[in-house]
């Protein structure tokens, strides 16, 4: 008699698991994805696959992409991706390594992941100097003014990028601003070849900023650190001087991602 609710009950985990397996499997190939994609490594039968994800699509843990086809993370699994990253334990060694680079270089650090349309701030260690722009942690800033944002496009496929240039206007912020797409793809190809980004009073007259990557076990960028410093105290080519500490710093905390996966 006890046999059936077990049954039951095993069926409705196999279910449950299969959630977790997408999700996972979206996360590791860092992409835009298809249903289809996901499925090589699942094994499915089709009219499952594209089930499970209209459900993860109307719960918010997936997000259609603009061409119809393609699902990247929505914001319910952005939130929990947050929360992982912001462990006690790893946000801990993490502001370390943070800490340890603000006071050698002398100005304000950030650690940035990009959302749908912006890039998030993360984490944020503050210069001491009272000459400072205050961008607080959670806020969000555009992809084509900021260093980590140019850092974040350019690692996009030709027709991601396309889409998303396509889809949003290229607000000019400052007389640097990159407003034209055709000007921003001349920028991002430089940032590729030298494989780190600046910010030349791009966002905000007066403010500049050098970016570089963190990179988990596969390799693969999940975050980007940066600095920022004001005009008055520092020129972009004596930022650009402290770019092998930046990359030390961010290399550091590559190793404390790859610690904890």
């Amino acid at each position: 008699m006890s046999a059936e609710p077990r049954d039951k009950k095993e069926e409705a985990t196999s279910r449950s698991l299969r959630f977790l397996l997408i999700l996972e499997e979206v996360a590791r190939l860092g992409v835009p994805v298809t249903p289809t994609e996901v499925n090589k490594s699942l094994g499915l039968p089709k009219q499952t696959i594209h089930r499970i994800f209209t459900t993860l699509e109307e719960a918010g843990f997936l997000q259609r992409e603009i061409d119809g086809r393609h699902y990247s993370p929505g914001p319910r699994m952005r939130t929990m991706s947050l929360g992982t990253m912001s462990s006690a334990h790893t946000r801990a060694a993490r502001l370390s390594v943070m800490q340890a680079l603000s006071e050698k270089i002398g100005e304000t650090v950030n650690l940035v992941i990009p959302d749908r349309h912006t890039m998030v701030y993360l984490d944020r260690i503050e210069t001491n100097w009272p000459l400072r722009v205050e961008l607080s942690v959670g806020t969000h800033v555009p992809f084509h003014c900021t260093a980590s944002g140019k850092l974040y496009l350019s690692t996009l496929p030709s027709s991601r990028l396309t889409a998303l240039l396509e889809a949003n206007e290229l607000e000019r912020f400052t007389p640097n601003t990159f407003s034209d797409p055709k000007d921003l793809r001349k920028e991002l190809q430089t940032i590729r070849e030298q494989g780190y980004s600046t910010d030349n009073e791009e966002f905000m007259e007066g403010l500049i900023a050098v970016c570089t990557s963190i990179v988990d076990a596969n390799e693969r960028t999940v975050a980007y650190l940066a600095f920022h410093a004001p005009t008055p105290r520092m020129s972009l080519n004596e930022a650009i001087k402290h770019l092998p500490t930046l990359r030390n710093a961010a290399e550091k905390l590559s190793n404390i991602l790859r610690e904890e996966t």
